[in-house]
């Protein structure tokens, strides 16, 4: 499985496991945590969390934008941007 699916689908599990609480509502890579309700502030900060403990990055404060955080889709791609920088060396900075 290519890294791309394979982040897609640990976020999707994280999100549902930790915000949906196991409810049967599909999550599209599309769907906006905040603008949904699915995650609110304090839960970005446990996304955080999990991104740091699984990955092996920091997330700096100024990565902390909806255009990172906001859907199953921009994390991932968040993640790989941060995985590809810490490959090739420029601090992990994405």
């Amino acid at each position: 499985m290519p890294v791309a699916e394979t982040v897609a689908q640990n976020i999707r599990e994280f999100i549902t496991a930790n915000f949906l609480y196991g409810q049967e509502r599909p999550l599209k890579d599309d769907d906006s945590f905040l603008g949904e309700g699915i995650v609110d502030s304090t839960g970005v900060l446990q996304l955080v969390s999990y991104l740091e403990e699984t990955y092996g990055f920091t997330v700096e404060e100024e990565e902390l934008t909806p255009e990172n955080m906001d859907s199953v889709g921009s994390v991932t791609a968040y993640v790989c941007r941060k995985l590809s920088a810490t490959a090739g060396g420029n601090g992990g900075r994405a």
